[in-house]
């Protein structure tokens, strides 16, 4: 393609709204434009992108057995209303209703129209295993959409569904998918984590993330030093404390006034001791039932952990009305002794603390040397808190935990029975038995792996695209393209397509600073310059991008094309599992 046709409005600045990397360079390398709060026209620089990535994407799936279908992006509320998730899913899933006044909303996700296909025409175990996948276009409505592309409203994604007559079918279709997902982002040139995580709103016993490493990325990921446990912190077990055996004599329950503190850091800071020796009381709303939970002053809770843990389809904190309610205190001195009438959860961690500091139910107060047993009860005793850097690992004895930051760009679920039995969608075993399927749903997100992608290689020039989805492979540059220049670089740029060689051919009548600014915005992998000079001594320039700096091959122009091709396929597939 030459650059001079192309529409490729690349920009000097960077746009206000851009608050990553990856949003920035794609406004920047004229990839995308806004339409609307998370709504974004897809450019041919950036189309060419999501091409290469649904490309890699469809031939592993196709390659693990798949079969492609293309669902409706509207959805009519009644097959919703049968799984129940009409009224679960929140605002995030758009309602709307057509001339008949008949509800659908926009899929945020397709597991009902799915469930629905299958239900209707399969009705035997010898039509399973079944998997069926698309790509396309989703839309949630994200309450503050952001980051370009990472969290848009409209976005394309794969999604496909498995339906197995048994649990060691599904099994082994949820373990062709994993090795798919491996395939796939190593195919994409990417260093990437596969973690344990939370199924979220698609439900399910166990699903796994598939995480592109980059300091930028919004997710924690804890993984041990000494084996392959991995999860997202919002997953990640703590491993259960050592046994500690409390102090020969304990100290009395005292109340203190503490006026005006509220954090832990100044009741500890007030008191003189430290947080670990303080417990948090948190006042939750879990659907119908307000619960107490306790950790440590020093820990943070996992609401994920307490949410699935109750079982609840919402939790949150509770408001101020109903926290006073409950403790008859105002917000910030609630404590668990004289709690009544409430269920009180502990992390497992609280069950060591001797002579704690806790709140005193009242306002301005706290108590010291609260004890467990003697001064307060504990209904459960839960893994409660988020994992840190340097806890002791659940996957080794002898390991401890580190923290990365990832960009989730794939997810896979063992959904169970949760949607064929709401749905009824049955087939007959070999006993002549109707039973519901065992399904698994598994995700990725194209344009939010080109953006990964982008996070996770740049520099402060701009993109630095891995081979297997860089828009193009080559980008030829001319300097002062006039005569010979002109003619040979022609003669390139036809000699490079007909090999096969993806080309943006620079013919602009630009600046030579200008044009390489532009390169390295743009990220294509390799850069060939052609000028004078150097076709006179028989050689082109030329620069991969990926090497910093302004270091490049004087390559003989005879031997040009054969580097290329030789460089590409050094480049293709190179991505790690970390």
């Amino acid at each position: 393609m030459r650059y001079s046709k192309m529409l490729l409005p690349t920009l000097r600045e960077t746009p206000s709204e851009a608050e990553v990397i990856s949003h920035q360079f794609m406004l920047r390398a004229g990839m995308i434009r806004k339409v609307a709060a998370g709504i974004y026209d897809v450019l041919p620089m950036g189309l060419r992108v999501l091409r290469k990535v649904e490309t890699i994407v469809r031939e592993e799936m196709n390659r693990a057995g798949a079969q492609e279908v293309l669902m409706p992006i509207v959805q009519p509320a009644e097959l919703w209303q049968e799984s129940g998730r009409w009224h679960q899913y929140g605002p995030e899933l758009l309602r709307i209703t057509d001339r008949h006044g008949r509800e659908f909303c926009f899929g945020p996700t397709a597991e009902e129209v799915i469930t629905n296909i299958v239900r209707r025409d399969v009705s035997s175990y010898r039509q399973l295993p079944l998997n069926l996948y698309q790509i396309h276009t989703k839309f949630r409505d994200e309450i503050r959409p952001r980051f370009g592309l990472m969290r848009g409203r409209e976005f394309i994604m794969k999604d496909a569904y498995s339906f197995d007559a048994d649990e060691p079918g599904a099994e082994a279709s949820y373990e062709a998918m994993r090795q798919a997902y491996h395939r796939i982002f190593q195919r994409c040139g990417l260093k990437f984590r596969a973690v344990e995580a939370d199924s979220g709103n698609i439900g399910g016993s166990f699903s796994s993330e598939f995480m592109v490493l980059a300091d930028t990325g919004e997710d924690a990921i804890a993984s041990c030093d000494k084996s392959r446990y991995a999860a997202n912190v919002e997953k990640a077990a703590a491993r259960a404390p050592e046994p500690v055996e409390p102090p020969a004599t304990l100290a009395p329950l005292t109340m203190v006034d503490t006026p005006a503190r509220k954090s832990i850091q100044e009741v500890s800071d007030f008191l003189n001791v430290p947080a670990e020796q303080t417990i948090k009381t948190l006042i939750y709303q879990a659907d119908n039932e307000v619960v107490a939970a306790l950790v440590r002053g020093d820990d943070e809770i996992n609401e994920i952990k307490l949410k699935n843990h109750l079982g609840a389809g919402v939790l949150f904190l509770a408001d101020d009305k109903t926290t006073e309610k409950v403790t008859n205190a105002p917000l910030g001195f609630a404590g668990p002794v004289g709690l009544k009438d409430v269920r009180i959860l502990a992390d497992l961690r609280v069950r060591y603390v001797f002579d704690a500091v806790v709140g005193a139910n009242s306002a301005d107060a706290h108590y010291t040397g609260a004890n467990l047993d003697r001064d307060y009860r504990v209904d459960e005793f839960v893994d409660l808190r988020l994992v840190r850097a340097g806890d002791p690992s659940p996957g080794d004895p002898e390991g401890v935990l580190r923290v990365d930051r990832g960009i989730e760009v794939g997810h896979i679920f063992k959904l169970g029975t949760k949607y064929s039995e709401a749905m009824g969608c049955t087939v007959l075993n070999d006993q002549g038995e109707e039973l519901p399927v065992i399904m698994g749903c598994y995700g990725i997100g194209i344009g939010r792996t080109a953006a990964a992608a982008i996070e996770q290689n740049h520099d402060d020039g701009g993109i630095i695209w891995p081979m297997p989805i860089a828009p193009y492979q080559v980008l030829l540059v001319t300097l002062n393209a006039k005569d010979e220049v002109l003619e040979y670089a022609d003669k390139l740029y036809d000699d490079l397509i007909a090999a096969g060689v993806e080309v943006l051919y620079d013919d602009r009548d630009e600046r030579a600073g200008v044009k390489f600014n532009d390169a390295d915005l743009l990220g294509v992998p390799l850069r060939l310059t052609v000028g004078k000079k150097g076709l006179a001594e028989g050689i082109v320039e030329l620069k991969q991008r990926r090497i910093p700096g302004k270091d490049f091959e004087k390559v003989a122009t005879d031997k040009l094309i054969e580097r290329v091709r030789e460089l590409i396929d050094e480049g293709m597939g190179t991505g790690v599992e970390a």
